[in-house]
């Protein structure tokens, strides 16, 4: 974005917001919010957005919490939880918990909903969040117990972030499409209302548990899907929204010089990175190559792309993962200096001398696609450029049809490196490398109960991956959060808006 249109831009915003800004609806006690991705089914197992990570921190509990600041472990709808074995967990239940229906909770439900989310024919969008159970048992009303298929030690972090429970009867009845349109659960916000894609409204559970969550203090929660920042920024100088987030970092930066708003960045487990056919899934494609990927990596200047565009919190990634996730081993990866004639003289190895052409697909942040290109064309790799639906991406993705993409994978806010390199490696329907030694790796480090060996074997596994160059790991995200002056919000650093910490001034 030019500095030039963005000044001209915010100052023809701040005109309308001068010539009739509406009242906030602090008096209504109502936050009115934007949300800027579609969200393709509510149910949080049936979509893999942040949008629908934040409805689903909302709505629904888990057994477990993890305070996103101290990263220690509560519990939330358990109160309790012991290894009997190495594959067995048994959890404690809290009582007197119900839903927003009014069906009492109670061992019944995690054991449906364990059951029905571990089976993969049951479509569960996001498998690596559940395929690590294998069923769940019920003790007694309050006792439960989670039968893994195999060791894996991540699962008490899994169980306090995607692993939401469900009401058993309602559930059975209306499915995933019914609860996608009629929500329920114990969390400390009930849903009013759902137009799909467009519009939620949420109450306050005035019946919520004692949960680590906090008790909500804002009574109704208004969100739209808006998907053009300048619409949103329009709306929020109108006074006809209170809060938007992932506002480009231009726009922000602007927005706090003008002091009407307050703004603030907050870094994100989200990491940016080019995926690259390496197994030839889509057809005869130079990716295959080693030397065209190693070409691609050196084509790039990821910290040109933080400093220029990112900006706030963001830092240049050179792994397949987040660097404070665990196992996430950073010495392990290789890197690759800025170096475009060095990546010129790869393709010309590769018997690519003028270059190429190929689809590079991408989903958000198009102006950073953009200059991803731009690098790109710089060395000879011309591209027929798609931007489309995350959701119709993700569904080209999982047939391999997709020879080169910018995407982004925020792990759902999981802490474990296997949130995001055994998501993308471990010859899944989203594997486009398929290397036997990374899977063999990535086995041990995901099953093994001894932290030194994990970290030895993500390390390895990270260290192949990098090697290879089967991705171009960019960037981490950051988030920009701006919101009215009436607005109290302290945004944490796992990208999740948090409606039970917002209150008014």
């Amino acid at each position: 974005m030019k500095p030039s249109w963005l000044k001209s831009s915010i100052a023809g915003l701040a005109l309308v917001a001068a010539a009739g800004a509406a009242s906030a609806e602090k008096a209504n006690d109502t936050l009115r919010v934007a949300f800027t991705k579609e969200l393709e089914n509510v149910d949080s197992f049936f979509n893999s957005s942040r949008e629908g990570v934040v409805l689903q921190r909302a709505i629904w509990d888990g057994l477990i919490y993890r305070d996103p600041v101290t990263n220690e472990y509560t519990g939330n709808l358990a109160t309790s939880w012991e290894w009997i074995d190495d594959t067995t967990l048994e959890l404690k239940l809290r009582e007197g918990v119900t839903f927003h229906n009014g069906e009492p909770f109670n061992a019944d439900d995690v054991v449906y909903t364990v059951n029905f989310v571990s089976k993969e024919e049951n479509g569960v969008k996001t498998q690596r969040n559940v395929n690590w159970m294998e069923s769940a048992e019920k003790i007694d009303d309050y006792t439960v117990r989670i039968n893994l298929k195999d060791k894996f030690p991540a699962a008490i972090e899994f169980l306090s972030g995607p692993v939401s429970m469900y009401p058993d009867q309602y559930y059975a009845e209306v499915g995933p499409s019914g609860m996608g349109l009629e929500p329920v659960g114990t969390g400390p916000y009930k849903v009013v209302s759902v137009v799909p894609g467009q519009h939620f409204v949420l109450e306050k559970n005035e019946n919520y548990h004692d949960s680590p969550k906090g008790q909500p203090e804002v009574t109704n929660i208004d969100i739209r899907t808006i998907p053009d920042v300048n619409t949103q920024m329009a709306e929020l100088f109108s006074g006809s929204l209170d809060v938007i987030w992932q506002v480009p970092a231009d726009q922000a930066e602007k927005l706090a010089e003008m002091g009407q708003f307050t703004v603030k960045n907050e870094s994100t487990m989200r990491v940016g990175y080019l995926s690259m056919d390496a197994a030839g899934r889509s057809g005869d494609t130079p990716f295959s190559d080693l030397r065209v990927r190693q070409a691609v990596n050196h084509a790039i200047n990821r910290q040109e792309l933080v400093d220029a565009l990112l900006k706030g919190k963001s830092k240049v990634v050179w792994t397949p993962c987040f660097p404070s996730q665990f196992g996430c081993e950073q010495d392990a990866a290789q890197t690759y200096e800025y170096d475009p004639e060095k990546a010129k003289a790869l393709l010309a190895e590769a018997g690519y001398p003028d270059g190429f052409t190929t689809e590079l697909y991408a989903y958000r942040n198009r102006e950073y696609a953009e200059a991803i290109i731009s690098y790109l064309n710089a060395v000879g790799i011309k591209t027929d450029f798609k931007f489309l639906q995350y959701s119709a991406l993700r569904e080209l993705n999982m047939k391999g049809d997709v020879p080169l993409a910018f995407l982004t994978w925020g792990s759902f806010s999981i802490n474990d490196a296997s949130a995001m390199v055994s998501q993308f490696f471990k010859h899944g329907s989203l594997d486009d490398a398929r290397d036997d030694q990374v899977l063999a790796d990535l086995n041990v480090a995901d099953s093994s109960t001894d932290p030194e060996q994990r970290i030895e074997h993500y390390a390895k596994a990270i260290k192949r991956i990098t090697e290879q160059a089967y991705w171009a790991p960019m960037f981490s995200y950051n988030t920009n959060y701006v919101f009215t002056n009436e607005v109290e919000y302290t945004p944490t650093a796992d990208e999740v808006l948090r409606f039970t910490t917002m209150s008014w001034k």
